[in-house]
This record gives C-alpha cells, sequence and structure tokens, in this order.
C-alpha cells in the first residue's frame, strides 16, 4: 500500500538544526525507499533550496523565525499546514507541538494525523512559569487533535497513557553506525587522540552544560573538554564567559558534519550527556554508536538507554570524581560494547523506519475501516 505522507514541525532537511530534523531525514529516505511518497516542509531560508532531496518532496513554506524570534515558528507553522491542507496527504506526521498544536482545529480532516509528542517540554528550564503553562495547554491541544500519538521513550509513553489515557506508540530514535573514522579532525581541533573529553548539546540549562564544566574545572585532569555547541545564544554567551579562564575548555562551535562528529566521539576518551528533559536523545545514540565511554545524567529516560553501561551524575562534584575515577578498562570496554550491541539491535534505522511504517499503516488502515464501517451504505459482516 503506498502512501502520500506529510512530515510537518520541523525545520527542514538535511539537517542543519537537531533532532527532529536528523530522524525526519533519516525516516524521509526510509520511507521513500519502501514506495512511499514523502514530503517535507522547510523554511523558505534553509540552506538546502531545492524542491527534491534524494528522492522526498521538499515544499518551503515562509519561516520569519529570523526577524520575529520563537514567535516566528507559530507562523511558519500556520504556513506548512494551510500548504498541507491543499496536498491530500493520507497521513501526516508532525513532529512535535509546541508551536503547530494551537492550530489543530486547521489540520487536515482528510489525513491521518499522527503526533510525535517530543519530551515534556514544559518541564524545561529555559522557559517561564507562563511559557511552561502555555507549553501543558499545547501538549494537551496535541492529545486533542491528533489521530495517533507516538513517544520516543518508554518514561513519555507511560506518562501519556496515565495522564490523557491514549495509547502512543513507543518507536525511539536510532544512529547509524559510521564505517570509519578520520583522524584529521583531531588536528583541525589539534587535539590528542583519547586524550580529550567531549561535551555534545544544544546550549540549554536543562543539557546541565554547567554542571558538568564545573565539575571539570574543579578537577585535576590535563585533559582539554571539547564543547560542541552554538554559544550564539543567551545560555551559551553565559558559560563561555563563566568558564572562559579554564584554558582546558574548548568551545568548539556548532559542527554538522556526521562523520567530523563521528570522528570526535570516537577518539575522545569520555563523552559527557547532560541531557535531563525529553526521551531517545539522538545525540547519545550517536554516541553510543561510536563507541565512546558515556557519563550521563541520572534521570530515568538516560538509564532506560544506557542501563548498566555509564558512569551517572547529579552534581558538579559526581563530574570531578567520574574524571578522576581510574575507571577499570574492562569496565569501560564491556559498556562500550553492550551499548554498540544496542545500536545494532534495538536502534538501528531500518528497524526503526519499519517500525514507523508499520505504525503509520495500521492507522490509515483504521482510519478507512472506520469510514467504512460509519458510511450509510455500508454494510458490516
Amino acid at each position: 500500500m503506498k502512501l502520500r505522507i506529510g512530515i510537518l514541525g520541523t525545520r527542514g532537511i538535511p539537517n542543519n538544526y537537531g533532532g527532529f530534523e536528523q530522524i525526519s531525514a533519516y525516516l524521509a529516505q526510509g520511507l521513500v525507499q519502501r514506495g512511499h511518497e514523502v514530503t517535507v516542509y522547510n523554511g523558505h531560508k534553509h540552506p538546502y533550496q531545492l524542491t527534491t532531496w534524494r528522492g522526498i518532496n521538499i515544499v518551503h513554506c515562509h519561516n520569519p523565525e529570523h526577524w520575529m524570534g520563537m514567535s516566528g515558528q507559530f507562523v511558519y507553522d500556520l504556513n506548512c499546514i494551510l500548504d498541507a491542507r491543499k496536498r491530500s496527504f493520507d497521513a501526516i506526521l508532525i513532529m512535535g507541538y509546541t508551536s503547530s498544536s494551537v492550530w489543530g482545529k486547521l489540520y487536515p480532516r482528510d489525513s491521518v494525523i499522527i503526533s510525535n509528542m517530543d519530551g515534556l517540554e514544559w518541564m524545561r528550564t529555559k522557559y517561564s512559569k507562563p511559557v511552561q503553562r502555555f507549553l501543558q495547554f499545547a501538549e494537551k491541544l496535541a492529545v486533542k487533535f491528533s489521530d495517533n500519538y507516538i513517544a520516543d521513550s518508554l518514561a513519555i509513553q507511560k506518562y501519556l497513557r496515565d495522564k490523557y489515557d491514549i495509547s502512543p506508540a513507543y518507536i525511539p530514535y536510532a544512529a547509524e553506525i559510521m564505517p570509519f573514522t578520520d583522524d584529521r579532525i583531531c588536528n583541525e581541533f589539534r587535539l590528542i587522540k583519547h586524550n580529550y573529553m567531549l561535551l555534545i548539546a544544544r546550549m540549554e540549562p536543562e543539557n546541565n552544560i554547567d554542571t558538568i564544566l564545573s565539575g571539570f574545572t574543579k578537577s585535576s585532569t590535563s585533559q582539554h573538554m571539547v564543547v560542541v555547541g552554538d554559544t550564539a545564544n543567551k545560555h551559551g554567551r553565559h558559560l563561555v564567559n563563566i568558564f572562559r579562564n579554564d584554558k582546558r575548555i574548548l568551545f568548539a562551535g556548532p559542527v554538522f558534519d556526521t562523520q567530523k562528529l563521528h570522528s570526535l566521539r570516537s577518539f575522545s576518551s569520555l563523552y559527557f550527556h547532560g541531557h535531563s528533559v525529553g526521551g531517545t536523545n539522538p545525540s547519545l545514540l550517536e554516541a553510543m554508536a561510536s563507541k565512546v565511554y558515556v557519563v550521563a545524567h541520572d534521570n530515568a529516560f538516560n538509564r532506560q538507554i544506557l542501563e548498566k553501561d555509564a558512569s551517572y551524575f547529579n552534581t558538579a562534584l559526581d563530574i570531578k570524581k567520574i574524571i578522576e575515577e581510574d575507571i577499570p578498562a574492562v569496565k569501560k570496554e564491556t559498556a562500550i560494547e553492550d551499548n554498540f550491541n544496542k545500536i545494532i539491535h534495538r536502534y538501528n534505522w531500518d528497524r526503526i523506519v519499519a517500525k514507523y511504517e508499520q505504525f503509520i499503516l495500521s492507522c490509515c488502515n483504521s482510519a478507512t475501516v472506520e469510514e467504512h464501517i460509519y458510511h450509510p451504505g455500508y454494510i458490516g459482516k
């Protein structure tokens, strides 16, 4: 059964921003390879300006975020929804709800609406109390106006079941296993292989970058700490300012080249993952696929993925102790291999794309059955 599928809610593909863009790129390619017609919506200023990419249709919609700020996302999502109303998609996959669910009454009703419910956005500390209350409201609207739901972690699936009495499908993210590493990346950043630590994240409070770097500065290590992420926002500038005197810390800026990122991870001695809100985080899976030992913030989301195969922290003192601890080589090697096997068997793109396809097909088939059941001329068995 060939479907016409629209993917909304991202800034666009190829990925130049983050997690939803990443999964949308892989998912759209996989669905096209399985014979479906897929359209992804891009902002009009996205670096990629062609109308197709690897067999995927690209629709550019006006996104005024560059001059309106974050509120421009609401206008962009509205523009995407209005365009989608004209295209007769069988299914529309909406990645997140932050700025789209307020337009729920405008969702195309001749399409099956499937919402990926993202993390618990209203828990993010970067948002003020009024914004957090709005995000809780937006979450309710997403539940109200969607036909089906996807949760990318078991913890979020349980939360949605308990709060809204709905049955989301659990489909996590995945990571690509890269075939080789390129040690030229170490020369580019003047690093010594396996003699530096790495942190890759958006500069946001809930990613605990300040806790990680505070613990690092208190430690006696001679290794460098490489921080990959755009520091141009308020929190990023704050971090650069307060840690500017520790010459061991290198703020490398954003890196989107997947091969460079893989090589940076592979050659690091420790990988720090401070994300505390959200579900299955793509950057964590990518670290696991790059065979690096992970030090993660202690929360249900990270423990679900890593299980026993990591060191966990809550405080800067925990970070200092982990850095100065002589972690046995056998422990590190076992954890690295266990996590790599999880990528192979649980979090690989073929498996995740297949789960998405199966779920989207089942949603469309269910909608067709219900349509026949309630059609006046339908005679049931």
